[in-house]
């Protein structure tokens, strides 16, 4: 049986390692923002917004898709046994990543300003932007070991590399932007201009960035150095008859690179294109001088808590695409199938009771962590929660379509959303002027439409029918329940005692019972629990109470 086979179920462990360290890494990126955005402001948050914006899509046509094309490259030779190229395709990867992380470097360093001004329409926004300039490099090639070690099978290495970059990057951001916010106040009262002191403020928490890569870059280093001697071993084991030549490593690199850059671009770039049209229409409107506070509630705010869930879906999708990778090279379609199966259903057992959390507490958890305007983001969350599933699932099964090898796939799904999601976006900023309920509209269609276009693409190319009981109306159903309980406990508790406790006891609460109602409806099934990280602890704690 397939269900027994461990490596049936190796890419939900190592999943879950990855999805642990990218929750972890998310909860710390979510609480350090607390303190930066009570430092910098709305106002911060907005200049802090504009230069990740620029910063994303260089970093897309540099190396965000490096760590998925070397996995996808390196796993299909491992499967074959041929570490002499896979190592190959490793040291071309570098190479190729020190070029075109070292150019988008010098590109930011050189033209923030042109770069900040014109496409962002805030000019002040360059002084964090130059801060990330050479992050470029340093995250190219943390991205090349990263997807060499995904594509040998383990994710501990990302992992570990992931959770300090983090941590150093919240310590570091925190710091420079408290002594920048300082002396861009200084600077404010020199030049008369009050928008320097949150700009510099933003740019002492880009500062954490670079900093944070290059804690990780160094972790990576070391394991590397550490997994040396296996490697070795591997390559003296290699049965590869011949050894890849680098033109056609290149050759490939790009073939594999390009597509997914397309599809990542393209993906990504929506996020841009709402803040540089949400600033043109204030702009058109004469609200200039509050464009950076709006934009700094729904990036610092309302997109700071969507993001969290979502990282379980990048996790996934990372352990599954070389998983999917090797099931395709050796002709195991039934059990790439299974996979596909399996790691849609764990991200929608995550992804419904976070939308309906967020929906349910979204206001009091922005009244606790944050300073400023509470009842616009609360409002955006309530709106927009249902996007941590739409998301979830679009970054999912981008994922599946790649480790298909259905590369160009999502570039084509990706810009017919993109279209869509832009006339939708015109619609209702230009037109119906929603501004930011605008922006959250469009944006949740953008996810639903990719969500659509990917898995008819899926059922078309693998002939492949998602289970739909399991994986959607139980999840939903046991959200539901939770979410019930959860706002009734809240209520009754905010009348007794502090918000935090209500929180917190609603929240805990409702995680058990979102979990003991999935496993009374059989949502999950106990070799899928045993199969997580921890799995047997679980499955027996469910047996003690009977719940299995």
């Amino acid at each position: 049986m397939a269900e027994k086979n461990p490596r049936n179920s190796n890419f939900i462990v190592q999943g879950g390692i990855l999805a642990a360290a990218g929750i972890i890494s998310r909860i710390i990126g979510f609480l350090y923002r607390i303190p930066l955005q009570n430092t910098i402001g709305d106002a911060g948050m907005g200049y802090y917004s504009a230069a990740f914006q620029i910063y994303s899509i260089m970093l897309i046509i540099s190396s965000y898709s490096l760590p998925v094309a070397v996995s996808k490259l390196v796993a299909a030779r491992v499967a074959k046994g041929q570490y002499r190229n896979a190592r190959k395709f490793f040291h071309g990867a570098l190479l190729f990543a020190s070029l075109t992380g070292g150019a988008t470097c010098l590109i930011v360093l050189f033209g923030a300003d042109t770069l900040a001004g014109n496409i962002m329409s805030m000019p002040k926004s360059a002084i964090a932007l130059r801060m990330l300039a050479p992050t470029l490099l340093i995250v190219a090639l943390m991205g090349v070991i990263r997807g060499y070690f995904q594509g040998l099978g383990t994710m501990v290495p990302t992992a570990l590399s992931q959770l300090l970059e983090q941590i150093v990057n919240a310590v570091i951001s925190v710091i420079a932007g408290v002594y920048l916010y300082e002396y861009g106040t200084k600077v404010a009262a020199l030049l008369r201009d009050s928008d320097f002191a949150p700009a510099w403020g933003a740019a002492g928490g880009t500062l954490g960035t670079g900093a944070g890569a290059a804690a990780g870059l160094l972790v990576l280093l070391i394991m590397f150095l550490i997994h040396k001697r296996m490697i070795r071993k591997n390559i003296i084991r290699d049965n590869a008859r011949y050894v890849d030549s680098y033109g056609r490593v290149f050759s490939l690199i790009l073939s594999t690179v390009l597509p997914v850059i397309l599809s990542t671009t393209i993906y990504n770039i929506s996020d841009t294109l709402d803040q540089g049209v949400f600033n043109y229409v204030m702009d058109i409107k004469g609200m200039s001088d509050i464009k950076a506070e709006y934009w700094g509630i729904f990036a610092g705010k309302y997109r700071v808590l969507t993001n969290v869930p979502i990282a379980l879906a990048n996790a996934m999708c990372s352990s599954m695409m070389p998983s999917l990778t090797a099931c395709m090279e050796n002709g195991e379609r039934r059990l790439a199938k299974h996979k596909i199966a399996v790691g849609t259903r764990f991200v929608m057992i995550i992804s419904f009771p976070c939308a309906v959390a967020l929906a349910i507490l979204g206001r009091p958890l922005i009244a606790l962590m944050f300073t400023g305007e509470v009842e616009l983001p609360a409002m955006l969350l309530r709106m927009g929660s249902a996007s941590v599933i739409f998301f979830s699932l679009s970054t999912l099964s981008n994922g599946v379509l790649q480790g298909i090898d259905r590369m160009k796939v999502p570039v084509r799904n990706a810009a017919i959303a993109l279209v869509l999601h832009i006339g939708i976006l015109y619609l209702t900023i230009g037109v119906l002027d929603w501004n930011l309920y605008g922006v959250v509209v469009s944006c949740m269609a953008f996810g639903l439409l990719m969500c659509i276009l990917n898995w008819i693409s899926i059922s078309k190319y693998m002939r492949y029918r998602q289970e739909i009981r399991r994986t959607f109306i139980i999840p939903f159903i046991s959200s539901v329940v939770m979410g019930g309980i959860v706002w009734l406990l809240y209520f009754i508790l905010a009348k007794t005692t502090s918000e935090l406790i209500s929180v917190l006891v609603s929240s805990v609460v409702g995680i058990i019972v979102y979990f003991v109602v999935l496993l009374l409806l059989r949502g999950v099934r106990e070799s899928e629990i045993r199969s997580l990280p921890m799995g047997g602890f679980l499955a027996g704690l469910a047996r003690l109470f009977r719940l299995l």
